[in-house]
C-alpha cells in the first residue's frame, strides 16, 4: 500500500472513532498516535496533517458534502463514507499538491476495501461535483 494511501486509511480510523464516540479529532488522535510503536513511520506526518486539517475545516467540509450528497444527509451517511469524504474534500480545498483525481480515487479505492458495494459510486459521485465546485 503506498505511503499516503497508509496514511489516509489511519486517518480514516481517527476520524471514524472520533466521530462514533463524539470526540474531538484532536484527542483521538493523540490517543492513536500513543498507542502507535515508535519510530514513527514517515507517513504519519501526512495522517496528522489530514485529522488536523478535516477538524479545523469540518463545518466548511460538512457543508459542502451535505449540499451535494443529493438525497443524503450526513447523519444517513455510512460512517466511514461520511469520513472519507470529508479526508478527500479537505485534500480537494486546501491541499493543491494533490490533484482532484487522486484525491478522489483514493477515496473510491479505500470505499471498496472498507465499505458497502454502493460506497465507491456515490464517493465518486459526491467528489466529482465537488471538485468541479472547488475549480470555478
Amino acid at each position: 500500500m503506498p505511503a499516503r494511501r497508509k496514511a489516509r486509511k489511519r486517518a480514516l480510523d481517527v476520524l471514524y472513532e472520533a466521530d462514533l464516540r463524539d470526540l474531538p479529532p484532536s484527542q483521538v488522535l493523540a490517543t492513536y498516535l500513543d498507542r502507535i510503536a515508535k519510530p514513527h513511520p514517515e507517513h504519519l506526518e501526512y495522517t496528522v496533517g489530514l485529522v488536523e486539517g478535516v477538524a479545523r475545516h469540518l463545518d466548511r467540509i460538512d457543508e459542502l458534502i451535505a449540499s451535494y450528497a443529493e438525497g443524503w444527509t450526513l447523519e444517513r451517511m455510512p460512517v466511514v463514507d461520511r469520513n472519507l469524504a470529508r479526508i478527500a474534500v479537505y485534500e480537494l480545498l486546501y491541499l493543491p499538491e494533490i490533484d482532484d483525481p487522486v484525491a478522489i480515487t483514493e477515496a473510491v479505492e479505500l470505499a471498496k476495501q472498507m465499505s458497502t458495494d454502493d460506497s465507491p459510486r456515490f464517493l465518486n459521485g459526491i467528489l466529482g461535483r465537488i471538485a468541479e465546485f472547488a475549480t470555478r
